[in-house]
């Protein structure tokens, strides 16, 4: 244990006022445990433990003083305000406020325990309950930390792309997929691919006008960060969807777009991340749609026309549609 005086060592009698957690709230809109999860991948193994700690019980860390902490985590008081400095925090007494407030907020939007894991003990509505729970809380704490300036430069750049091509395997792919159909439907030239030799050779024919965007959920794809990096070599602008921020894939992206969901027992957290995913898709598709709102109206009233005679002729009410128009 590090009994150096100078380490950081509140009293357990310190408590963060409501001045410190409303400071705390303006500095930073996103949740420090969305932080922590993100960067976990690249943090050292000690810090790592001490990152385990705090997403095991954000709330308890909040009451405890740093000794409390190392010695749960089994390191030290130097190791646990190093870890601060890696996820973004000056040091501990800011971490201690920083989840006093994410506690406060989680509380504040609902007072159900569905943040913990499924066990198999649980019956099919809770299960139901904690699914739900967990996907809408990636959508919001994705949208919490988005960085809305990357997004607008990202926008700009699928806007005025000469072709878009869109990178993913596996669930990405699907991810991909929609992207894809999104921008054909409004008129801009994309493509979307999962198989690896395909994203390679298209990779290699892309130029310095064109886009190239790679989903991956953890940034360790290497069938996409390939792809990327080949797109990259080309001259084309790349983008990176991922939910880690320091994963491989960023060193090969121009801009980094990031998601917040975790995973769960039973992967529940795999249905989170798409979701988070499409949530980050849906807000570039839409400001790609508004640089071109005349060009992108009309498409999607062409296409719309285009298949409205293989749906059926019958309302959302029930009653049956005119045959001739099939809208």
């Amino acid at each position: 244990m590090d009994t150096n005086p100078d380490a950081e060592q509140p009293s357990d009698d310190v408590r963060p006022n409501v001045a410190e957690l409303d400071e705390s709230a303006r500095e930073s809109d996103s949740s420090p445990l969305v932080r922590i999860r993100s960067l976990l991948p690249g943090l050292a193994r000690a810090e790592q433990r001490v990152a385990k700690v705090v997403l095991d019980d954000p709330s308890a860390v909040a009451r405890r003083s740093i000794t409390e902490v190392a010695l749960a985590a089994n390191t030290s008081e130097t190791t646990v305000t190093r870890f601060c400095k890696a996820i973004g925090v000056g040091g501990y007494p800011q971490l201690r406020i920083a989840l006093a407030a994410d506690t406060a907020r989680s509380e504040a939007r609902s007072s159900r325990n569905l943040g913990g894991e499924i066990a198999t003990d649980d019956d099919l509505p809770a299960v139901v309950s904690k699914v739900s729970f967990a996907d809408a809380r990636a959508v919001e704490e994705t949208a919490e930390q988005l960085d809305i300036p990357v997004l607008e430069q990202v926008i700009n750049v699928v806007a005025g792309a000469g072709r878009v091509d869109v990178y993913g395997v596996g669930a990405s792919a699907f991810v991909a997929a929609d992207l894809q159909q999104k921008l054909h439907r409004i008129g801009r030239v994309s493509f979307a691919w999962s198989d690896t030799h395909i994203m390679l050779t298209s990779a290699a024919v892309l130029n310095g006008g064109d886009v190239a965007v790679g989903i991956s959920h953890t940034g360790a794809t290497t069938d996409t960060v390939e792809a990327l990096r080949v797109a990259r070599e080309h001259g084309a602008t790349t983008v990176a969807l991922t939910n880690f921020p320091r994963s491989p894939i960023t060193e090969v992206a121009d801009h980094v777009l990031t998601t917040a969901a975790r995973e769960t027992t039973f992967r529940s957290g795999a249905t989170a991340s798409r979701i988070a995913q499409l949530t980050v898709i849906d807000c570039l598709f839409i400001g790609v749609a508004q640089r071109h709102m005349d060009a992108a109206v009309n498409a999607l009233d062409a296409t719309r026309d285009a298949v409205g005679a293989h749906r059926l002729g019958v309302r959302p009410d029930g009653r049956r549609r005119p045959r001739e128009t099939g809208k």
